[in-house]
């Protein structure tokens, strides 16, 4: 069994009805190791004596004055001693006596191990039924989607880590997404992601728990599409963008029927908007994904990196110029034909194919031409990682 000191920490806020029971089941699971343990509590701020139950079990305690689950965690990962943590809420919802496989795990060079309480067993009205048959499976998989991480419940509240592992991915909400956060980075950072079987049984307290459904859940999900550009920014500009050009093409040659509905300049009008709409967000997918790696929130990307250093400014400025020259090329062509026609009235919707055309290609070329200085400037050497911005006293 493993010779690294072992932590478990609870966070803590109001907990006296189960505090003492969790500290004393941690205490008994960790006494089957040989190797230096301790009991760590973090104290978010308890007013009915947790502080008291916590020190008469035996536990260590941790003041947390900024409130949050994520605040509270953060700061007893940095008060604990070097070697393994695993936390677990202290609502004796959790079983300690499965400490052992999540060192195990540890021991065999994982660096993050997380909890999988559908494999291993929730118990009847252990989770409200939304959380357990949307809410964790959703997220769970948006999770799995987005950053191929290989756990089927991101927020389950009992997982093990190696202290030195943690500290360094500069974890810093306060609140519930801390879970997602811890995950997110790890698979970010190249950690050694595990999952082990846990259970979950009723807590046993009798006022509600902290978590709050839809708030909570909405910032998990947040944090996910933050942390990840493509998804958020650069999928959904693309397909935009692919159906908007695709589409105003087809319209261009004249009116166009699908069995008795027929689609006219009205329709062009919408799929150039959508061409216009996707191509900005594609360079916002750009700009995030850049500003991010260089700021040091995001690796490094060799695929990414290649693209840009082939899209240079004088590239862009080049592709701007062409499609501004193509509108107005457009426009003057239009007005050729108004000209033809004495500058009297004309048919709206002959007109319309060459203006409308005309206007998105000057909208997309001044956007390609600002584009190209902007992301000159975010991949400017010159921008400094945030991480190294942050001094120790502000690292979270």
């Amino acid at each position: 069994m493993s010779a690294q000191a072992i932590t478990i920490l609870m966070p803590c806020l109001n907990e006296a009805e189960t505090l003492g029971i969790c500290v004393e089941k941690a205490k008994a699971a960790l006494e089957a190791f040989r190797a230096p343990w301790e009991i760590l509590v973090a104290d978010n701020g308890s007013v009915d004596g947790s502080q008291a139950i916590a020190t008469a079990g035996g536990a260590r305690v941790v003041s947390v004055p900024t409130r949050g689950y994520g605040a509270a965690l953060s700061a007893g990962i940095d008060a604990a001693q070097p070697g393994y943590i695993l936390i677990a809420d202290a609502d004796d919802s959790y079983d300690f006596a499965h400490l052992p496989r999540f060192i195990e795990a540890l021991d065999a060079g994982q660096d993050l191990v997380m909890g999988n309480r559908f494999a291993g067993g929730i118990l009847e009205n252990a989770m409200p039924l939304l959380h357990r048959y949307l809410g964790n499976p959703v997220l769970s998989y948006v999770g799995r989607l987005f950053f191929k991480v290989p756990c089927h419940d991101f927020h389950c509240g009992m997982r093990a880590f190696r202290k030195e592992a943690v500290q360094g991915l500069n974890l810093r909400t306060t609140g519930m997404e801390f879970a997602s956060e811890m995950v997110v980075k790890s698979a970010l950072g190249g950690l050694r992601i595990g999952e082990v079987p846990t259970t979950l049984r009723p807590d046993g307290r009798s006022r509600a728990p902290h978590l709050r459904t839809w708030p909570d859940g909405w910032r998990h999900l947040r944090f996910l599409l933050s942390y990840s550009p493509r998804w958020l920014f650069f999928y959904p500009g693309m397909l935009l963008t692919i159906c908007g050009a695709l589409l105003s093409l087809w319209l261009l040659p004249g009116e166009r029927h699908v069995g008795h509905m027929s689609f006219d300049v009205d329709t062009l009008v919408y799929t150039l908007g959508m061409l216009l709409i996707g191509s900005q967000v594609t360079i916002f997918a750009i700009s995030a994904k850049l500003f991010c790696t260089r700021a040091g929130l995001l690796p490094t990307n060799e695929t990414f990196e290649r693209v840009m250093r082939k899209i240079t400014l004088d590239r862009g400025l080049l592709l701007g110029l062409a499609l501004v020259l193509t509108g107005l090329a457009l426009a003057i062509v239009a007005v050729a034909r108004w000209h033809t026609l004495g500058f009297g009235p004309t048919t709206p919707t002959r007109m319309l194919r060459l203006t409308l055309p005309s206007a998105a290609t000057l909208m997309l070329g001044v956007q390609a031409i600002f584009a190209s200085f902007f992301l000159s400037l975010l991949n400017s050497k010159q921008i400094q990682p945030l991480t190294d911005m942050l001094s120790p006293d502000t690292k979270a």
